[in-house]
């Protein structure tokens, strides 16, 4: 009787399964390094949105000072009807105490609603209101006289 044999493996097949091992070991390596990168990578973009944009470069919001109403103005609108409407400028604490004139700004109410359809008075207060902001603070603030206007408030308002 013979004594029982253990099988051995041939030679080509040992050498396949080191490879095996090494080809595992390989794998989370990359994996490891490529969970590193990526890690950086977040982190670098983190970095650039959070602290990128605060920096001297900003501007300094621009400080309240005097409320300079104007008078009512009764403006006859495109589509038939009338408005009368009354006006205050927020003007910003580097216009000073000295108040701007006033006609250029009631030109500019005058312009823009005598355009306006009554539909458009009485539906789009919010949008006309920002309109006129928008087309006072390009009259006034220019580069020699700075910022003036920071802000319009409507003190009357009837439409007919």
């Amino acid at each position: 009787m013979s004594a029982p044999t253990k099988e051995r493996p041939a030679k080509g097949k040992e050498i396949k399964d080191a490879e095996d091992g090494e080809e595992k070991k390989g794998g989370k390596l990359k994996l490891i390094i490529v969970a590193v990168v990526a890690l950086l990578a977040i982190g670098a973009g983190l970095y650039f949105f959070v602290f990128s944009g605060g920096g001297e470069d900003a501007e300094p919001a621009p400080v309240a000072g005097i409320e300079l109403p104007l008078d009512d103005v009764t403006i006859n609108l495109a589509g038939g009807g009338y408005l009368k409407i009354g006006v205050t400028l927020q003007l910003t604490e580097e216009a000073g105490e000295t108040a701007p004139g006033t006609a250029k700004a009631t030109d500019i109410i005058i312009d823009m609603f005598s355009e306006a359809q009554p539909t458009d008075v009485t539906g789009n207060r919010d949008a006309m209101k920002a309109e006129l902001e928008k087309r006072l603070e390009e009259a006034y603030n220019t580069e020699e006289a700075g910022d003036i206007v920071m802000g319009v408030y409507y003190t009357s308002y009837v439409t007919q």
